[in-house]
């Protein structure tokens, strides 16, 4: 890698899940966070009621993003955030048109349709 390339790159996903069983979303998420043996017992308190009570709160303690990049050979993670909530969805609705932005950057392009 030269000395002019960037060394960090920033990689963006953005992910829309149908829950379709909470009280197993609930029930994996309560059996992490019982499993934590670093989690401060107050923490873990507060952690259980809020997976029981929103199924996106257990999402958020199952999902970790340094699950996704631990394998890719020649990358460290550096930093890493995350949020799950709940969100309106209709796959028919142009908001949810995940090609939007190709589409965009092909009609820009010199010579693009």
């Amino acid at each position: 890698m030269s000395d002019t390339e960037a060394r960090y790159v920033r990689l963006q996903v953005e992910l829309v899940l149908e829950v379709n069983d909470a009280g197993e979303l609930s029930a994996a998420a309560l059996q992490g966070i019982g499993g934590d043996q670093y989690m401060p017992e107050d923490e873990r308190a507060n952690a259980e009621t809020a997976v029981q009570q929103d199924e996106s709160e257990a999402l958020a303690y199952l999902v970790d993003p340094f699950d996704l990049v631990t394998t890719v050979p020649g990358v460290e993670l550096v930093q890493a955030s995350w949020s799950c909530s709940h969100t309106e969805y209709d796959p028919d609705s142009d908001e949810w048109d995940l090609y939007e932005d190709e589409e965009t950057a092909a009609d820009e392009e010199p010579g693009g349709a």
